[in-house]
């Protein structure tokens, strides 16, 4: 792995002011979502507001495309402020910048996304020359000025909303489809307020793909310490799902960070009724306050800002690259392997093999903390081939685990690593937070073989968990990737439902990544690196695509499912279900 190590420096954020709520600094983390109404039906949007905000929103963001949308907030907004709540409200920006003006002028906060706003598609030469590239940053600067000047005028916060699908073509031809270039693309918005002597920004960096979502993150605040910078941070992992997919993606994304200490505010996208975001938002908000999380630490060979899987030799199937294995220790037909107390040993399973493994694994467990004086002499000596088990029982632990692989791979030991986490949670969504945030920490940084999860009342539901964070953290996919926005006002058919029509029919395609989103605004880009995409077109019609390629336009959303199937079977990616 490479040398390159995270700042020991504590990012603390200066202090937001959104309408009467302050944000970053040592106030606690916020809470925010979404409407999904269409924003010219005051009525439907002010009631699903006031859900929201009783469910214990801080913040409501509304999709904001034309002018129109943008006069109907002070209606809004009035109601809102009529029915008794004192709420900031946020103009959720597509491309238009007159737009965005006007909206400033009436909601305490806009979202913009600069990919959109400052040299979205355009016909750039690949090669800009160095003068070439400012002259295009000087353009950009000239065409944010009005905004920022509104802003400035009426105390308006900006959220520079980077979205790894949608950068700029003049980024991506000189950084790439990067962390870089989302970096860049943000700090290139930074620059520009600053020579204004505009501050009050909040920053964010959302992907679908959580190792790219965690590191762009990560090399934001290093760039910003090194720049004496203290912007806010706004968390979400985009189109994450709905159901225990969007929730595990969602925790194990947004919980990375807020251990890290990095953080301010953050949004569970889910697939659903916007209320379910900030029921779930409030469960999870219960693990991570100020005085929980924990600033960053310098950590040898582990790089936090590019995915390097750790080196590990072969043990039967664990380790030496293969996809990390799912352990019980009771008898479960899932599980890779089953652990035999007894005998300490791992007893392999043939049925997630490509051939029988009836293999034990002989098992060492290393206590924690782990240091040079304890393992020379306990270990040293006897650890031999045997797969080294790690325990976790506290989330506070998981910094401790980073330090002894940390510490492992220092002294050249390529054992594959086993994390046995034993809960005691009597709740499942705690069990499923907390197993979440921990284990997608260390899987998003590549440093583990397999996982563990022992909890006696949830014992029949911890094998599929484990599976299910595998998948979401990208470290072994066993079942369909799915990719699903949120949905908004500019959802024109009904996205929660076509989003399960599409799970239910291509549930069983392994490896595939299929999108669902709701509009063609920021759906073609924005489904990432999916292989078919189910993208919202209006009227109830949908466009499906091959790649980020439109294949076939305006199909009746009727036939839309057997259409996508029509579609995947022509490239030769369907497989036939299994019956039993």
């Amino acid at each position: 792995m490479s040398g390159i190590q995270q700042s020991n420096q504590a990012f603390i954020s200066r202090v937001v002011n959104i309408g009467n709520l302050a944000m970053g600094g040592l106030n606690p983390i916020r809470i925010q979502s979404m409407t999904s109404t269409n924003t010219l039906n005051t009525n439907d949007t002010v009631q699903q507001s006031i859900r929201m905000i009783e469910a214990g929103c801080e913040l409501v963001r509304v999709t904001t495309p034309s002018i129109k949308e943008a006069k109907n907030l002070i209606q809004i907004k009035q109601k809102i402020k009529e029915a008794g709540f004192e709420i900031p409200l946020i103009a959720d920006i597509h491309f238009n910048s007159v737009v965005a003006e006007y909206a400033a002028k009436i909601a305490e906060k806009i979202r913009i996304n600069p990919g959109n706003y400052t040299g979205g598609k355009s016909k750039l030469k690949t090669n800009l020359s160095d003068a070439e590239y400012q002259i295009e940053i000087e353009k950009a600067a000239d065409n944010l000025y009005p905004l920022i000047k509104t802003c400035k005028e009426h105390g308006t916060v900006i959220r520079v909303g980077v979205n790894h699908g949608s950068l700029s073509e003049r980024i991506i031809h000189k950084y790439g489809n990067t962390t870089a270039g989302m970096v860049e693309s943000a700090m290139e918005f930074i620059r520009i307020c600053e020579a204004f002597q505009f501050h009050d920004l909040v920053l964010s960096m959302k992907s679908s793909n959580l190792k790219i979502m965690v590191q762009a993150y990560r090399l934001l605040v290093k760039q910003m310490l090194e720049n004496n910078m203290d912007y806010p941070l706004h968390l979400g992992v985009t189109e994450a799902g709905n159901q225990l997919d969007g929730r595990i993606k969602s925790a194990a994304g947004i919980g990375t960070l807020l251990q890290e200490g990095i953080g301010d505010t953050f949004r569970i996208s889910l697939t659903e009724d916007p209320v379910n975001e900030i029921t779930f938002a409030k469960s999870f908000s219960k693990i991570f306050s100020r005085t929980q999380t924990k600033n960053s630490v310098n950590l040898p060979g582990i790089n936090p800002f590019e995915y390097h899987r750790r080196n590990s030799k072969i043990n039967d199937r664990i380790g030496g690259g293969k996809p990390p294995v799912v352990i019980s220790s009771c008898k479960n037909e899932d599980a890779d392997y089953i652990y035999n107390p007894e005998q300490q040993k791992l007893i392999g399973q043939k049925v997630n093999f490509s051939f029988k493994s009836n293999q034990e694994n002989s098992m060492i467990e290393l206590k924690l903390p782990l240091d040079s004086e304890s393992f020379n002499k306990k270990v040293q000596n006897s650890i031999s081939n045997q797969v080294i088990l790690l325990g976790l029982t506290h989330n506070d632990e998981v910094d401790q685990i980073k330090k002894t692989i940390s510490f492992l791979l220092n002294q050249g030991i390529k054992n594959p690593i086993i994390i046995k986490k034993t809960s005691q949670d009597a709740y499942y969504d705690d069990l499923m937070i907390k197993s979440s945030v921990d284990f997608g920490s260390l899987l998003i940084d590549g440093l583990i073989d397999g996982i563990w999860i022992e909890n006696e009342k949830f014992k029949d539901k911890t094998t599929h968990l484990s599976f299910r964070i595998l998948q979401a953290s990208g470290a072994r996919i066993s079942s369909t990737e799915f990719i699903a926005c949120p949905s908004c006002g500019r959802t024109k058919y009904n996205i929660e439902k076509a989003f399960e029509e599409v799970k239910e029919a291509t549930h069983h395609l392994s490896g595939l990544k299929i999108a669902v989103m709701g509009c063609i605004v920021n759906g073609p880009g924005e489904m990432a690196d999916a292989d078919y995409g189910y993208i919202g077109a209006g009227n109830g019609k949908v466009n499906l695509y091959k790649s980020r390629e439109l294949m076939i336009k305006g199909v009746d959303e009727k036939q839309a499912i057997s259409e996508l199937i029509s579609l995947i079977k022509k490239y030769e990616d369907w497989k036939d279900p299994k019956t039993n």
